[in-house]
């Protein structure tokens, strides 16, 4: 197994570098089910980032390429089920990818629930408004 960094993912979905485009593919391409890639969450959290800031992309099609990359065969992501409970979250308009995350990985660490100044997080599960 090879870790895959953020750039790496974005070039590949993106397809927008003459050069690093390819070579991103090309990797890709080539992993398998029994030498698959990793994607860590921070790797996740940041092409989010990157494809809402830098490409403008709206948060369905953000949750499209997050959805590609839990479907594919090839790659393991870390934290697979709490990564696919904030692509939801994202999809349906509920929050950000990233404070559903911060929800999702509280919960699975057995936190009853997590605090928050933001208004927009209370309104996802497992969060708690700090008045």
């Amino acid at each position: 197994m090879i870790g895959l960094d953020t750039n790496l993912l974005v070039r590949y979905l993106a397809q927008d570098d003459p050069v690093q485009s390819p070579r991103a593919s090309a990797i890709i391409e080539q992993l398998n089910p029994d030498d698959p890639g990793f994607v860590s969450i921070v790797a996740v959290t940041e092409m989010v980032w990157v494809l809402k800031r830098a490409y403008k992309l709206a948060d369905t099609e953000i949750a499209a390429a997050i959805e590609r990359i839990l479907q594919a065969d090839v790659l393991v992501v870390e934290s697979e089920q709490e990564v696919f409970t904030a692509m939801t979250a994202l999809k349906e308009g509920r929050g950000s990818f990233s404070d559903a995350l911060i929800g999702a990985i509280g919960l699975k660490a057995g936190c009853t629930r997590t605090l928050t100044f933001d208004r927009k997080s209370a309104r996802l599960g497992g969060f708690e408004l700090v008045a």
